[in-house]
């Protein structure tokens, strides 16, 4: 899955009327719905705020009273075309005065977001299964290398009264030789299941 890394801003100017499109990584329907909700109010004196995004469990758009499939569907397109996802996309738009008709807003709208996307670094993501390994001090070695040996990503450690190991799989990694494996000397739980920056 293609992402960008963080937030970006272009502004356009096309017949008097500024375009600033920005975008944002969001990683479901939740946080891209709050992006917009917080742009929308924080640039609320704009005469439009319109929106699109693509998230692992949804997607959508907005026109925000531009006329219907001339703001909203072409982001999503340009979105689309760029092979993203996990993306939200708001163009605020201030009127200059003239009128672009239909085709000039569908134009104007899709070339803010592709301007934005240019403006970006692209990157991938996949994904990761996420568990954790919680075993006693005296196993650290035994873990260690077992992990070390299939080439398993820790994302995280930590060393309380048990040492707690996080780790990301590969979905499709067949995991239960491992498992079995981690159970001899400790406890594996699953987590959850969340795109992550490609890991090595």
């Amino acid at each position: 899955m293609r992402t960008i890394d963080k937030g970006y801003k272009t502004t356009l100017e096309i017949k008097r009327s500024q375009f600033v499109c920005r975008i944002f990584p969001a990683k479901d329907s939740k946080e891209a719905k709050k992006i917009i909700s917080c742009i929308s109010e924080k640039y609320k004196d704009a005469t439009h705020n319109c929106s699109a995004y693509i998230v692992t469990d949804d997607e959508g758009y907005d026109d925000d009273g531009e006329p219907g499939g001339t703001a909203g569907k072409p982001m999503l397109n340009i979105l689309k075309k760029n092979g993203l996802a996990n993306i939200v996309a708001i163009v605020t738009r201030y009127f200059g005065g003239v009128k672009l008709g239909a085709g000039g807003l569908v134009r104007a709208y899709g070339k803010s977001v592709l301007e934005a996307i240019k403006s970006s670094k692209i990157i991938e993501m996949e994904k990761y299964n996420i568990y954790e390994v919680l075993f006693e001090y005296s196993n650290i070695k035994s873990i260690e290398n077992e992990i070390r040996s299939r080439n398993i990503n820790i994302l995280n450690k930590e060393f309380k009264e048990k040492v707690n190991f996080r780790i990301a799989l590969k979905t499709n990694d067949n995991i239960k030789h491992f498992q079995e494996k981690i159970k001899q000397n400790g406890k594996i739980n699953y987590l959850k299941t969340e795109y992550l920056n490609k890991l090595d």
